[in-house]
């Protein structure tokens, strides 16, 4: 508690940029990982983008086995099973007519359903297609507006950091579903663009206030660019941890009641997305662009002369010192 109230007071001064051999070296294995992930185990594309059949009915009494094995009697190869509220939500591979009709029926009989409240719905993979690629065009687009923007309102190397950081959020997210074989839907894309605004969020707001304070020095300036940043990093901390928390919390509800105890399941697709999203989001932004920022930012000759003249003094040293000493 006391660590708590001292961190919401702003009396802790955390040494972010300055331990940035450990993010980089956390950032890399969970990349790794989640690599991992993508190319053993892929993602597990919705029927929106494999083409498919969609069968939809309620049967209260039944089992996620007894209906598997429903379908898998009638030839119906690894049905994926879900429940959405008081119905099952089963999809299959892309079915003939004859082969629905067959299903539908199997379904009517096993559950002592009405044929016509077994719902269906076939997809075309050419559909799924064209999902994919509006949602890379989508997200190209972003991608280019962000650049030009960050590049604009602020310089290169910043935009530079925040798309480095936008990919590491991206990866470990898309990771994250390759191991938890939680299924991508449309629903999933949004989830991804929603992550690539929260995250620039952060970014921008860490950055805005760097450049402010970077703006002053000069070249008697008793900080180096790696000390300003730094103490820019910790004026936000309290605002991006609150942000975090507050945008969290409603959807860790979402994800692990709503999915668990009220049976939403289409919100999972989601919700899973953004959860991770904004706990990976909040870290990059604190962890990854700016310590890559300022990587990129010493090896300019006016700051990197700063930081020998504050060495030969040992003005840099004693400062660091201090703001370690802090943390």
């Amino acid at each position: 508690m006391g660590l708590g109230r001292r961190l919401y007071r702003g009396e802790i001064d955390v040494d972010f940029v300055g331990k940035q051999k450990l993010w980089y070296s956390l950032s890399g294995f969970l990349l790794l990982i989640s690599i991992a992930g993508l190319l053993f185990n892929g993602l597990n594309f919705g029927v929106e983008f494999t083409g498919g059949s969609v069968f939809s009915f309620k049967a209260q009494q039944a089992g996620i086995e007894q209906v598997r094995t429903t379908f898998a009697d009638e030839g119906v190869h690894q049905p994926i099973v879900q429940t959405a509220g008081d119905r099952w939500r089963v999809t299959t591979e892309t079915l003939s007519e004859a082969q629905v009709t067959e299903v539908q029926n199997a379904v009517s009989k096993a559950y002592d359903v009405p044929v016509k409240d077994v719902d269906i719905q076939s997809i075309g993979a050419s559909w799924g297609g064209e999902v994919s690629k509006k949602a890379l065009i989508g997200l190209g687009v972003f991608m280019i507006a962000i650049i030009l923007y960050l590049s604009m309102a602020f310089e290169p190397k910043m935009a530079l950091a925040a798309i480095v950081a936008l990919i590491h959020d991206l990866v470990i997210t898309a990771g994250v579903y390759a191991w938890t074989q939680f299924e991508v839907t449309p629903a999933t894309l949004l989830g991804f663009l929603t992550i690539l605004g929260y995250s620039l969020y952060d970014a921008v707001v860490v950055f805005d206030m760097i450049k402010e304070v970077t703006a002053k020095l000069g070249t008697t300036s008793k900080k180096t660019y790696t000390m300003a940043a730094n103490d820019a990093l910790n004026h936000t901390l309290i605002r991006s941890l609150n942000t975090s928390l507050v945008a969290i919390l409603p959807v860790a509800a979402i994800l692990f009641i709503g999915t668990t105890l009220l049976g939403a399941g289409t919100l999972k697709d989601l919700s899973l997305a953004l959860f991770v999203g904004m706990l990976v989001g909040t870290y990059s932004s604190l962890c990854v662009a700016t310590p890559l920022l300022v990587t990129l930012k010493e090896r300019e000759p006016k700051y990197q002369a700063i930081a020998r003249r504050l060495a030969s003094t040992g003005g840099g040293k004693s400062a660091k010192k201090t703001a370690v000493a802090k943390g």
